[in-house]
């Protein structure tokens, strides 16, 4: 199996990925960065339901059939089907805070945050606005 299929390496790395993050947003020096920190969460979160679902799938699809749980197939398959539910249904919390997060990402784009109380940052060029009406 190639590395890029081993869904046990991903899922530290993702695990890996995550404690950093936690790590780096427990003092935030610079508030920019928020907004895209809430795009990746959002996605990222979007890519965990999705595997959640195909796990889930598995085990209502061959692994059932495989299943077995101290030599007794049917305890098994019903192991199987209960791991799927649990799946699914963790999806499905998943994707709904995927939706929360992505509210607060269109949010978070309509802050303005003074950058003068942070001296290291240097403003980004911004091209001259055309007058337009406003509503």
């Amino acid at each position: 199996m190639a590395i890029h299929d081993r869904p046990s390496t991903h899922a530290g790395e993702a695990h890996e990925a995550l404690r950093l993050l936690a790590h780096a947003t427990r003092d935030i020096e610079d508030p920019t960065e928020i907004y895209p920190v809430l795009g990746e969460l959002s996605s990222g979160l979007a890519s965990l339901a999705q595997s959640l679902h195909q796990i889930g799938d598995f085990h209502e699809g061959p692994a059932r059939k495989r299943a077995w749980v101290r030599g007794d197939a049917r305890t098994g398959r019903a192991a199987s089907y209960q791991v799927a539910w649990e799946v699914h249904r963790a999806a499905e919390m998943v994707r709904q805070g995927a939706v929360a997060i992505d509210r607060a990402h269109e949010v978070e784009a309509t802050i303005a945050y003074d950058v003068r109380d942070f001296p290291t940052l240097v403003p980004a060029p911004r091209p001259a606005r055309k007058p337009e009406l406003s509503l």
